[in-house]
């Protein structure tokens, strides 16, 4: 009924998004909010995607799944699901034996949780591997190996890389430890949709990643990580725990620490990774960490933002004299 102002493109073009028209074939794309020009490459996981015609066309190669575990209570799936779960015992993080009848499994990998702080906030103190016969414990930044009567032989090499120790089985499973609270747990493409525990089911799909022990789909983040626990005795966890809200006082200094995640030195990576949920870690890391160790839960939060970045081939340095320093001469 009434004329509208606006800017419209030419029959024929299409609007690019950044205030220009353009052919079809020259369409940008968006991928984390950032643009792309047609013709763009990006690295998705193992794979390379091009962008045509404002739509991504990837490579579909298989890649390896990488669970995370780190600080007080953060797990992002291996299909990349983020939640918190701050449970205090021995739980199932991945194991291959999910019900199946027919299967005994071949691995297992069970993370010891203990509070660190005085909020109830709980941190990986302990991991403990099964690979066949064998059992390997990391504890105390080093790790033991006790073998059992039952069980396959599985071979394995444990080797040193910068700050992390890395266990290497032959049957396509790899851990990496920085000795401390953050745990990597990396999964050949040959158990996709194979695998249980709080680290998910590996099978591409983050909807369908809290399925307790007894194969129930639950919504519920402490549901789900109870279902996984390994004795009976341990408590359930009912309530998730804001440190922020007990430990106001350390909140703003919390934030301004943690700011580092979302500022000019971490932006060649922002829209490769998205901060939000590893600030959001690091906040609450930041104010649970009151009973000592506040600078490594700081840096452990956001060591574990840089090491997703270089995965996205994002190369960021962030560290300083003063911001987590590391002694490259002690561990080169």
């Amino acid at each position: 009924t009434e004329c509208v102002s606006g800017c419209v493109c030419p029959e024929g073009l299409f609007d690019d998004g950044r205030g220009g028209c353009v052919e079809q074939k020259d369409c940008p794309c968006i991928h984390n909010n950032e643009w792309y020009s047609s013709g763009d490459k990006i690295k998705v996981d193992c794979n390379t995607c091009t962008c045509q015609k404002g739509v991504w066309k990837c490579t579909d190669d298989v890649c390896y799944g990488t669970c995370m575990i780190y600080g007080s209570g953060h797990y992002n799936t291996f299909d990349g699901k983020f939640y918190d779960f701050d449970g205090s015992c021995e739980y199932v993080a991945v194991q291959d034996f999910c019900g199946d009848k027919n299967s005994s499994g071949s691995f297992s990998i069970i993370t010891e949780n203990v509070p660190c702080g005085t909020t109830g906030v709980t941190c990986s103190k302990a991991i403990k591997m099964f690979l066949g016969k064998t059992e390997l414990k990391l504890e105390n930044k080093e790790s033991k190996e006790i073998q059992r009567h039952i069980g396959d032989d599985v071979q394995y090499w444990n080797r040193t890389v910068g700050l992390y120790l890395v266990i290497e089985a032959s049957n396509g499973v790899m851990l990496i430890w920085d000795k401390k609270t953050t745990v990597f747990i990396k999964l050949s493409p040959d158990y996709k949709g194979k695998v249980c525990g709080l680290c998910g089911n590996f099978d591409d799909k983050a909807n369908n990643d809290f399925t307790t022990r007894s194969g129930l789909l639950d919504t519920n983040p402490l549901n789900f990580g109870n279902s996984w626990k390994q004795s009976p005795m341990c408590p359930d966890v009912t309530q998730e725990i804001k440190p922020c809200d007990l430990k106001p006082h350390r909140k703003s200094w919390a934030e301004k620490e943690c700011s580092i995640i979302q500022s000019e030195v971490f932006k060649i990576c922002h829209s490769k990774v998205n901060p939000l949920p590893f600030y959001e870690a690091c906040v609450h890391d930041a104010c649970s960490c009151d009973s000592g160790g506040d600078c490594e839960c700081f840096c452990s939060a956001v060591a574990a933002y840089a090491q997703e970045c270089i995965k996205a081939e994002a190369c960021v340095f962030w560290r300083t004299p003063d911001i987590c320093p590391i002694f490259c001469d002690y561990y080169n």
